[in-house]
């Protein structure tokens, strides 16, 4: 049986934010719990309620330390891109990183992918993902790395209207196969392709001929 974590005076929450990112890796959401948190920093489960109101609150201060994460690790792939590339292929390329990076997170940390989006506002604004009323940062940088290609010209305006959902849905899907579906046992080698054909394909779709809106749906 491990010892229980010590933390500093006065930073319960941080220790059990972080604890809980440790229980995520290892166990995705489900093994978030405030029990479990303070049973591994050593205090009482009562004490988690002047920080945290039940476990959702919890949960969700955790997926958003898990977003963050994601999103730290999309944006060193985005600052490893070649340096001598015109402005519209420079966006291009930042797009294609965005896409490879949230797949390759989602391979190497699958508990916190599993616990980035399984909590959300229940009626997020305008259609974009919100944590506590705020953009989550992953989607933040998907939006950015948009409206970057429409600025260069490697976007047309017309097509930038919901691409955001076509983008993140290609990357996301295939990710979500790679770590639970049949893919998942394939070599490494074999996924990297496969990954690589999927951003591809989300790419060139966006940047498609302009195509009307889904009914019922307003462009912004």
């Amino acid at each position: 049986m491990t010892s229980p974590r010590t933390y500093h005076h006065g930073d319960l929450r941080r220790a059990l934010i972080d604890e809980g990112l440790q229980l995520a890796r290892v166990g995705g959401p489900a093994a978030v719990t405030l029990r479990e948190a303070t049973r591994a920093v050593g205090v009482s489960p009562n004490a988690a309620y002047r920080h945290f109101t039940d476990r959702e609150d919890l949960v969700r201060a955790v997926a958003g330390e898990a977003q963050r994460a994601l999103a730290r690790a999309i944006g060193d792939r985005v600052a490893a891109a070649p340096i001598h590339l015109s402005p519209a292929d420079a966006a291009i390329e930042q797009l294609r990183r965005v896409g490879l990076a949230y797949i390759d997170f989602a391979r190497a940390e699958t508990g916190w992918f599993e616990l980035a989006f399984a909590t959300q506002d229940p009626q997020p604004s305008e259609g974009i993902v919100t944590l506590d009323d705020e953009v989550v940062a992953p989607f933040q940088l998907l939006l950015d790395t948009l409206d970057r290609m429409v600025d260069a010209g490697a976007l047309d305006p017309g097509r930038r209207p919901f691409a955001e959902w076509a983008c993140w849905s290609a990357a996301h899907g295939f990710a979500d196969i790679a770590v639970h579906g049949p893919v998942r046992w394939q070599p490494a080698s074999v996924i990297d392709a496969l990954a690589a054909s999927v951003v591809e394909a989300a790419i060139t779709g966006v940047r498609g001929t302009p195509s009307p809106a889904p009914a019922g749906l307003a462009a912004p």
